[in-house]
């Protein structure tokens, strides 16, 4: 899963540890999300996507895995 959250976050002029803050989570959380290592429960997607003001669909793109 790929996401635009590091370009959201440089709109808002947002530090990882500030998104963090924000949505009370660890910065380790949204590194992990960020590096495609982790992937958000949809409350946390949707906490995200509000603190950036933007949707989930805008902010995640779930690629489909052709085998």
């Amino acid at each position: 899963m790929k996401t635009r959250m590091k370009e959201l976050r440089a709109r808002y002029d947002l530090t990882q540890e500030d998104l963090a803050k924000k949505i009370g989570v660890r910065r380790e959380t949204i590194l992990f999300i960020e590096k495609g290592k982790y992937n958000p429960s949809l409350k946390l997607a949707h906490d995200i996507a509000k603190a950036l003001q933007t949707t989930i669909d805008d902010l995640f793109n779930f690629e489909d895995d052709e085998r």
